[in-house]
C-alpha cells in the first residue's frame, strides 16, 4: 500500500531516531530495568508525545497509518519505548475523544511536550480480559467522586502524572475518569519483575479515597466501556505495528548473522533448512505489515477497522513470537545469550500475543464479526 510523501518522511525521521538513538541503549536498559527518560524526551522534541493530539492543542494530531508507521519503527528500536509512547497515546486520545474543553485545555498541551507522561488503567488483578468485571469503583459524593480499588498491569504506572481510570460507578456500570496522579489517596505499587520488556515501567495502581471534581469525569456515566473498546481498537493496530517492527528487528539481525556466519565450509546462509527459515520468516513478516496497514487504512477511511485490527494484531503478534523465536534458533547457542539481541527480541515478543487483548479474544472478536 502506498504511503504518502509526508508518512514516508514520518517514517524516514523514526527509523533515524529508533537506529541511532533506541537500539544502541535497549540492551542496558533491558539489563537494569530502567526506562531511558532521555529517549522519552527525544521522542517529545520530535513532537511524537503528541501523535493523537489534534492540532488545536498543538498535537500532532496523526492518521491512523502514521500511528501505525511510528509504533513499528520505534519498535524496530527499543520495544519497552514504544510500549509507553502507545499508552501515553491512549491516555491522550481519550483526553481528546471524550474530555471537555477545561480538561483538554488543562492537560493536552503539556502532554504533548511529554510531561506529564500518561497511564491507562482499566485490567485488574481479577479483570483482564473481563473489564466488566472490575471491582474498581467511583462514588459520587457532593461535587465530585471517591474511588477505592486496585488496577493491575499498568505502563507508565510510576512515571505517570495523570491515569486514565476507568471503574464502576452508582449503577454498577464502567465510567472513564481523568486522575492526576499526585491525587491524595493514589498509591503506586510495586514495579513487576517480567519475562520481557523489562524497561518497561509496569506497576499496580492503588486507590484509597482518592477524591476528584465531578469535571474530571470522561464519560457519562455507565458509556465508560465502549469508550475504552472503541480507543483500544486504534490501540491493537498500535501493537500489531510494534509487532512487525520487533519481527523485522530478529529478521534483520538472523539475516545478518546467518550470512556472516561460517558453517560447514560456508556462510550459514548457504545451508538450506537456514534459507528455508529466512523464507518463511520474510513471508509472515510481509503478510503482517500488510494486515496491519490494511486496518490502518480502513479506520482512515471512515470505516469500522474493529475486526480488521483484531486480525491485525492477533497475526502479527503471532508472527512476532514466530520469527524471534527462529531467530534465537538461526543464532544457535549464542542467541541463547545475552550477547546477541534476538534473545530479548523474543523475550520482549511475548507480550505482544497477551496486552490490549490476548491472542485468544482478538479470535473472539474476529469470529464476531464473521457471525454478524
Amino acid at each position: 500500500m502506498e504511503l504518502t510523501a509526508e508518512q514516508r518522511a514520518i517514517r524516514d525521521l523514526v527509523r533515524e531516531f529508533a537506529t541511532e538513538e533506541l537500539r544502541p541503549q535497549a540492551g542496558e536498559a533491558d539489563r537494569t530495568q530502567t526506562f531511558p527518560e532521555d529517549a522519552w524526551d527525544g521522542l517529545a522534541e520530535l513532537d511524537l508525545a503528541g501523535l493523537t493530539v489534534p492540532e488545536e492543542y498543538g498535537g500532532f494530531d496523526a492518521d491512523r497509518t502514521t500511528y501505525s508507521l511510528v509504533n513499528e519503527e520505534l519498535a524496530y528500536g527499543h520495544l519497552s519505548v514504544a510500549t509507553a509512547l502507545s499508552v501515553h497515546c491512549l491516555a491522550t486520545a481519550c483526553i481528546a475523544q471524550f474530555g471537555g474543553e477545561d480538561l483538554k485545555e488543562r492537560w493536552l498541551p503539556e502532554m504533548v511536550s511529554g510531561r506529564p507522561v500518561g497511564a491507562f488503567a482499566l485490567s485488574e488483578p481479577d479483570a483482564g480480559s473481563n473489564p466488566a468485571a472490575m471491582s474498581t469503583h467511583a462514588e459520587r459524593e457532593g461535587e465530585g467522586y471517591v474511588i477505592n480499588g486496585k488496577k493491575q498491569w499498568i505502563t507508565n504506572g510510576s512515571r505517570a502524572g495523570v491515569v486514565i481510570l476507568f471503574a464502576k460507578t452508582g449503577d454498577g456500570e464502567i465510567t472513564q475518569f481523568l486522575v492526576p496522579a499526585d491525587s491524595e489517596g493514589l498509591e503506586v505499587g510495586k514495579k513487576e519483575e517480567k519475562l520481557g520488556l523489562r524497561a518497561s515501567d509496569t506497576t499496580a495502581l492503588l486507590f484509597d479515597d482518592v477524591r476528584i471534581p465531578a469535571g474530571n469525569r470522561l464519560t457519562e456515566e455507565g458509556r465508560g466501556l465502549s469508550a475504552a473498546l472503541s480507543i483500544l481498537t486504534g490501540g491493537r493496530i498500535g501493537i500489531a505495528s510494534q509487532s512487525v517492527g520487533l519481527a523485522q528487528a530478529a529478521m534483520d539481525d538472523a539475516l545478518s548473522y546467518a550470512t556472516e556466519r561460517e558453517q560447514f565450509g560456508g556462510p550459514l546462509s548457504d545451508v538450506q533448512t537456514i534459507q528455508h527459515k529466512l523464507a518463511d520468516m520474510e513471508t509472515q513478516l510481509r503478510a503482517a505489515r500488510l494486515l496491519t496497514r490494511e486496518a490502518a487504512r480502513k479506520e482512515d477511511a471512515g470505516k469500522d477497522p474493529r475486526m480488521d485490527a483484531s486480525i491485525a494484531k492477533y497475526f502479527a503478534s503471532e508472527a512476532a513470537m514466530t520469527i524471534t523465536n527462529e531467530a534465537v534458533q538461526i543464532h544457535g547457542g549464542y542467541g541463547y545469550t545475552t550477547d546477541f539481541d534476538v534473545e530479548r527480541y523474543y523475550r520482549d515478543a511475548r507480550i505482544t500475543t497477551i496486552y490490549e487483548g490476548t491472542s485468544q479474544i482478538q479470535k473472539s472478536v474476529i469470529a464476531r464479526g464473521l457471525l454478524e
